[in-house]
């Protein structure tokens, strides 16, 4: 019996790679010098698309594949897909949610770690050899502090629990307040800015929230406040967060996303009171272990006509 012919937008582990090319007729559009012409080629009886987070899915390639049913991508932000074309092409969407929750949560932690005790800032003051020259000065005390959470979902959710532990003062901004959390609600990001010493940013990125955390915001949070961002670029105007931590008008940040990834803007790495990741939050070996199975869980079921495990199902913003 021949094979499903998948298209896979990018590579995935070569774990995951070896198990999809021995289920599936593979087609590599991340090899393809010109990928329009690829897909034209290959796009016809392909109902399936493997995709991740960043590279996502626009109307440009869903259209250059007519017979196209599935997008099923590696990751749990869906904002890189056109879910409002997908919608209307009737192209079902599956994603990666929950297995990845907790090491998010463990590195939007860490990172509040990292900058509020300058970790990384001082690993790099001892292998210079200045510990001789005296201490590297004090840092910020974490513990008892006051912690608010843009986006109150399975992320967030598990950023707070893991804040109860430190006796933080825990607050939150979400499009809502839930009834089955204690936390402290406010119904503006600005005004949760201004009551916290670090704002973590947990919240998925679509038209509500896209250039959300601006200057009204980080003036808000202020010269001692730390933004902590594990959730996508786009919610951070990131020109605006550049000049704030230039001019100091906050005291740091600690960044895994960014716009533009990889090509960064090159002045964040100039900083000194900022932490920079390469959007490894989710990069655990057993996290991506348990993501490309979930994908590949997703894809059969789809083509054996079984419910999708986890199709997104929610609001298209």
């Amino acid at each position: 019996m021949s094979k499903q012919p998948l298209i896979v937008v990018r590579p995935y582990t070569p774990t995951d790679m070896a198990i999809l090319e021995q289920t599936y007729d593979v087609y590599r559009l991340w090899e393809a010098t010109d990928k329009v012409s690829f897909l034209r080629k290959f796009g016809p009886g392909v109902r399936a698309l493997a995709t991740d987070g960043e590279h996502g899915a626009d109307a440009a390639t869903m259209d250059l594949l007519p017979d196209l049913e599935l997008i099923a991508s590696f990751g749990v932000g869906l904002d890189a897909i056109d879910l409002s074309h997908a919608r209307r092409r009737n192209i079902r969407v599956t994603h990666t949610p929950d297995v990845l929750t907790e090491d998010v949560a463990d590195m939007a932690f860490g990172l509040l770690l990292a900058c509020a005790r300058r970790i990384p800032q001082c690993d790099s003051y001892v292998r210079q050899g200045r510990w001789l020259e005296g201490g590297p000065g004090l840092t910020t005390r974490v513990w008892g502090k006051r912690l608010g959470i843009l986006g109150l979902g399975r992320v967030g959710r598990a950023v707070a629990t893991r804040a109860e532990a430190f006796k933080l003062e825990i607050a939150y901004h979400d499009r809502c307040r839930f009834d089955d959390v204690h936390y402290r609600y406010f119904d503006d990001v600005a005004a949760l800015a201004l009551e916290v010493d670090f704002l973590v940013i947990c919240a998925s990125a679509d038209t509500d929230t896209r250039g959300l955390i601006g200057s009204h915001v980080l003036d808000a949070l202020g010269h001692d406040g730390m933004l902590i961002n594990v959730a996508r670029g786009a919610i951070v105007d990131e020109p605006v967060l550049l000049r704030y931590l230039r001019e100091h008008l906050i005291a740091g940040a600690a960044l895994d996303v960014f716009h533009n990834e990889p090509n960064i803007a090159r002045e964040f790495g100039e900083l000194d009171n900022v932490i920079l990741q390469p959007h490894q939050s989710s990069a655990t070996k057993e996290t991506r272990a348990s993501m490309g199975a979930l994908v590949r869980d997703n894809l059969s079921a789809y083509f054996a006509g079984r419910p999708l495990l986890t199709e997104f199902l929610g609001p298209v913003r």
